[in-house]
């Protein structure tokens, strides 16, 4: 169970940032020119497209977005979209 309810974070979690990247790089920008942009450290921003963070904060979610010029609940739509209708944290559905 323990290994379960690692993996399906990490799996939101590297979704998300695949999501976050097509975007930037939809908008031909670095990381270093949108994290500056929506004060969002670079390095925070590198450790998020790459799936390697733990969690993100909402607040982070929704700086990013407006770095990206696109609401939050898009990127959650996409997210959502894109591990399917079936994905659950709690594991219940």
């Amino acid at each position: 169970m323990q290994e379960f309810s690692k993996k399906i974070p990490n799996r939101l979690i590297k979704t998300l940032g695949k999501i976050i990247k097509v975007h930037r790089e939809k908008q031909h920008k670095t990381m270093y020119k949108i994290s500056a942009e929506c004060s969002v450290h670079k390095d925070s921003w590198r450790l998020i497209e790459k799936g390697l963070v733990n969690d993100i904060k909402l607040t982070s979610l929704w700086k990013i977005a407006e770095g990206l010029d696109i609401p939050p609940e898009v990127l959650i739509a996409e997210v959502r979209k894109e591990l399917g209708e079936s994905f659950s944290l709690s594991g219940l559905k």
